[in-house]
C-alpha cells in the first residue's frame, strides 16, 4: 500500500493491473475503506482479471489515510479533488469512475467538475438520494460520538457505530465527515453528465433512493436492481459484478 498527497493530507492507495490497461478508479463509501469496500468483496481481483487497471484509495478520515477532525475538510468538492490528485500522481489521464454510497456522491462531483477525465461512471448504493438527500444523518454523527454503542438508540446510528467499531475507525473524523459531506448536486448538474452511467441499487436498500429516477435524469444512464440486497450487502453482489463488467465492456475507452 502506497501514499499520495493532496491538500497537505497523506492518503493511502493501491494501483493494480497492467499500467497500459484502461483504468478504473474505485471510490468507497462512508465509514468503510478500500479494503472493506473493494478488496475483500473481490472487486479488485474481478476487474484486474477482466483486463483493467484498478486504482483505489482510502478517503480522508478513513482507513489508513490521514484523519482531519476539521469538518470543512470533508466538503464533497474537496474530497473529489482527492480523486484527481490520485490520477495525477499515477499519471492516469482518463479513468472510469466507480463510487459506492458516499463514494458515488464524491464521484458525481468529480465528474461534474471535470467530465472529460471520466469516460464512464458507475454509481452504486446511491440512487435519487444523490440529489434528494438520504435523510437526517445527524443521529449518525451523534451515534459515532456517543460514549458507547450501548448508549445509541437510533437504529441506523447503531448500524454505523457498530461498523465503525469493527473497522477501528476514527469516530471523531467520521462524525466530521458525515456532517459536511452530504451536500447534494443539483438536478441540472447531474443532468449535465453525458457519458455512459450505470446506477446500481439494492432492492432492499432503504438509504439510496430510486436508481430508476436517478438514471432518468441523465441522457446515457441505465439502472440495475441488485436483487434482495440491502445497502451493506449490495456492494459485493455477484450479479452486480457481472452487470458492471457488461457495462464496461459495452462502453470501452482508451487509457
Amino acid at each position: 500500500m502506497d501514499m499520495f498527497e493532496n491538500e497537505g493530507l497523506k492518503l493511502a492507495f493501491i494501483d493494480e493491473g497492467e499500467e497500459r490497461a484502461p483504468a478504473i478508479l474505485l471510490v468507497h463509501g462512508f465509514a468503510s475503506s478500500m479494503t472493506v469496500n473493494w478488496v475483500d468483496p473481490g472487486w479488485v481481483s474481478t476487474l484486474t482479471g477482466a483486463g483493467y487497471r484498478v486504482l483505489a484509495f482510502d478517503h480522508r478520515g478513513h482507513g489508513r489515510s490521514d484523519k482531519p477532525h476539521d469538518e470543512s475538510a470533508y466538503a464533497p468538492q474537496r474530497m473529489a479533488s482527492d480523486v484527481r490528485a490520485l490520477m495525477a500522481a499515477r499519471h492516469v489521464e482518463r479513468a472510469a469512475l466507480f463510487g459506492y454510497s458516499m463514494g458515488a456522491r464524491v464521484s458525481a462531483f468529480a465528474a461534474i467538475e471535470t467530465p472529460t477525465l471520466f469516460p464512464a461512471l458507475i454509481f452504486g448504493g446511491l440512487g435519487m438520494g444523490l440529489v434528494d438527500g438520504v435523510g437526517d444523518w445527524d443521529p449518525i454523527a451523534d451515534a459515532l460520538l456517543a460514549p458507547s454503542l450501548d448508549d445509541v438508540t437510533h437504529e441506523r446510528g447503531q448500524m454505523f457505530r457498530a461498523f465503525a467499531e469493527r473497522t477501528r475507525s476514527d469516530r471523531v473524523a467520521l462524525a466530521a465527515c458525515i456532517r459536511t459531506s452530504r451536500v447534494e448536486p443539483s438536478i441540472a448538474e447531474v443532468g449535465s453528465l453525458r457519458q455512459p452511467v450505470l446506477v446500481g441499487v439494492g432492492t432492499r436498500d432503504d438509504i439510496a433512493g430510486s436508481a430508476d429516477e436517478l438514471a432518468a435524469l441523465m441522457p446515457n444512464a441505465t439502472a440495475f436492481a441488485i436483487q434482495n440486497r440491502d445497502h451493506m450487502l449490495a456492494v459485493g453482489d455477484r450479479t452486480f459484478k457481472a452487470e458492471v463488467l457488461r457495462f464496461l465492456e459495452g462502453h470501452p475507452w482508451t487509457p
